[in-house]
């Protein structure tokens, strides 16, 4: 029964994130919710990733991620705005752009994939904590983790997106995701 209220509050965080503010009223954000085999593989893959990375932290969070109830997934496009802000590192939207098709060429290793507009990464910060506020307003403990996220794109679980954060989701007596060691 826990697990199933907890898989509800993930669908109500993925609502606070869809419904978040964003900048320009552009949405860019990508959700999805893991739960049962799918998490247990998004923990695999963390897991994988700290080991051959040698990212200790990453074998931290796949434990914690394998104790958890559920798993939200927010993601972002990262596709510029138009306005030439110069947020991203670059003159113009269009050097930005360019920009994103070399690194994915030439980086496809990375954990994240940019450069991408800082609009667009300040709606994926916003959508997170509209998420986390959502979790701890019905008392579900949870964690931001980029660990999760990079793990997330590394599977390919948000396609679209360029950068993604995974919060992690447990009903019980005491938080498992503090007090870690590691």
């Amino acid at each position: 029964m826990t697990e199933r209220a907890v898989e509800i509050v993930a669908e109500l965080m993925a609502l606070s994130a869809r419904t978040a503010p964003k900048g320009r009223g552009q949405d860019s954000i990508e959700t999805v919710i893991l739960s049962g085999d799918r998490l247990q593989e998004l923990a695999g893959e963390m897991r994988k990733m700290g080991q051959e990375r040698g990212l200790k932290f990453f074998l931290r969070d796949a434990a914690n991620m394998e104790k958890s109830d559920a798993c939200l997934i927010i993601g972002c496009k990262g596709e510029s705005v138009g306005l030439d802000c110069g947020g991203c590192g670059h003159c113009t939207c269009q050097e930005m752009r360019e920009a994103q098709m070399d690194f994915l060429d030439q980086q496809p290793e990375k954990l994240f994939h940019g450069p991408c507009c800082a609009i667009k990464l300040t709606d994926l910060g916003i959508a997170l904590g509209s998420a986390a506020k959502t979790a701890s307003l019905h008392n579900v403990d949870n964690r931001i983790m980029f660990s999760a996220g990079a793990a997330a794109l590394s599977k390919k679980m948000l396609p679209g997106s360029m950068v993604a954060y995974a919060l992690p989701l447990k009903a019980s007596g005491k938080s498992i995701y503090f007090d870690r060691t590691g």
